[in-house]
C-alpha cells in the first residue's frame, strides 16, 4: 500500500464498471482511470448534458476508452430504478457509489426525503439492491462506498433519519456519511451470512479539491462562503487525482478486506491510500441491522437476489 499510484491498479480488462457522479471530481477521475485500465465504464450522471460532455472529455483524453453515460439521478428512486432496469450488462464487477451533495439547506428529493440523507445514502441503497443479481453473477465483485472523516461529526438517529425535528446541515452531512459507512458494514455482513464473495468496502478521499465543496453555498448564492471555500481548496486540498486513488485502491486491489475503510495516509487528509480511522458507532450490527431495515422500507427495495 505505500506509495500506491494509478500504475499500480490491475489490469481491469473483461470487466464492467458503474461509477455515480462520474461528470466531475472524484468520479470522473475514478472512471477514467478503471477505462484506462481496460474496464467498460457507465459514467452514471444527473445531468445529461454533463453526462456527454464528461464522455466526449474522456474519450479525447483516452481514445480507446470503452465509456457510456447512464442517467442517474440519486434523488429520485423512478431514475434509479429506470437506471437498474435499463442496465445493458448481465454482470458488475465494480461499482462505485460515489455521488453525494454536502451540506446543504434543508430540502427534500423527489420522494420526500431530506436531500442529503435520501441522495447521499438512500439513493445508493437502492441502485446497490437492484443491480445485486449483476454483481451476484461477476465473481468477487466490489461495491465501494465514498464516505468522509465528516462521519465523525455525528451518528445517525434512527427515530428522525430526515432531519424533520431538528435540521443542522453539517450534522444532516455527517449523519449521510455514518449512513453509507453502515450501509457497507452491513452489506459484507450479509454477504458473508449468504457464502458469497461480493466485497464491500469504503474509502474517502480525505480533504480533496472538487466542486462538492462549493455547490451547496453557490446554490444558495451565498457569495463570500463559496469564495471561502474556494480558496481551502487552492490552499489545503489536494487534487481530484489525488483524492481518488483511496477509492481507487478499493476498487481494485486484490485483497481488499470486506469493511474496511481506506482513505489518504496523512492524518486522512492527504497521501497515499491507507486503512483510516472510523468511528466505533459505524461497526455496529445493531445499528447496520436498523438503518438497512428502515431504508427497505424507504426505499422499497428488498435484496431480492438474496431470498431464499
Amino acid at each position: 500500500m505505500p506509495g500506491w499510484t494509478t500504475h499500480d491498479i490491475p489490469d481491469q480488462s473483461g470487466r464492467v464498471a458503474v461509477v455515480t457522479g462520474a461528470n466531475s471530481g472524484l468520479g470522473f477521475v475514478t472512471a477514467r482511470e478503471l477505462a484506462r485500465k481496460g474496464a467498460r465504464v457507465v459514467l452514471a450522471c444527473r445531468s445529461e448534458a454533463r453526462g456527454n460532455a464528461a464522455v466526449d472529455r474522456l474519450r479525447a483524453e483516452l481514445p480507446q476508452a470503452r465509456v457510456e453515460l447512464g442517467r442517474l439521478d440519486l434523488g429520485d428512486l423512478t431514475s434509479v430504478r429506470d437506471f437498474a432496469a435499463g442496465f445493458p450488462y448481465e454482470r458488475l464487477d465494480v461499482l462505485v457509489d460515489n455521488a453525494g451533495v454536502m451540506a446543504l439547506p434543508y430540502g427534500r428529493t423527489a420522494d420526500g426525503f431530506e436531500t442529503q440523507f435520501g441522495t447521499n445514502h438512500l439513493g445508493h441503497f437502492a441502485l446497490t439492491g437492484l443491480l445485486l443479481p449483476a454483481l451476484l453473477a461477476a465473481p468477487g465483485a466490489r461495491v465501494v462506498a465514498v464516505s468522509s472523516p465528516a462521519h465523525a461529526l455525528a451518528n445517525i438517529d434512527i427515530e428522525d433519519l430526515n432531519g424533520e425535528r431538528r435540521y443542522r446541515r453539517w450534522t444532516a452531512y455527517a449523519r449521510s456519511k455514518t449512513a453509507n459507512l453502515l450501509f457497507v458494514h452491513e452489506l459484507a455482513r450479509r454477504a458473508a451470512a449468504h457464502g458469497s464473495d461480493l466485497v464491500a468496502a469504503a474509502a474517502h478521499p480525505g480533504y480533496a479539491a472538487t466542486n462538492l465543496q462549493t455547490a451547496g453555498p453557490r446554490a444558495e448564492g451565498r457569495r463570500a462562503a463559496e469564495r471561502f471555500m474556494s480558496i481551502g481548496n487552492r490552499i489545503f486540498a489536494q487534487s481530484a487525482e489525488a483524492g481518488a486513488l483511496p477509492v481507487l485502491y478499493a476498487a481494485t486491489e486484490p485483497g481488499v478486506r470486506p469493511d474496511s475503510f481506506t482513505g489518504p495516509s496523512f492524518a486522512m487528509w492527504r497521501g497515499a491510500p491507507a486503512p483510516s480511522w472510523r468511528a466505533p458507532w459505524t461497526l455496529s450490527d445493531t445499528a447496520g441491522e436498523r438503518l438497512w431495515t428502515a431504508s427497505e422500507e424507504l426505499t422499497g427495495v428488498t435484496y431480492g437476489a438474496w431470498k431464499a
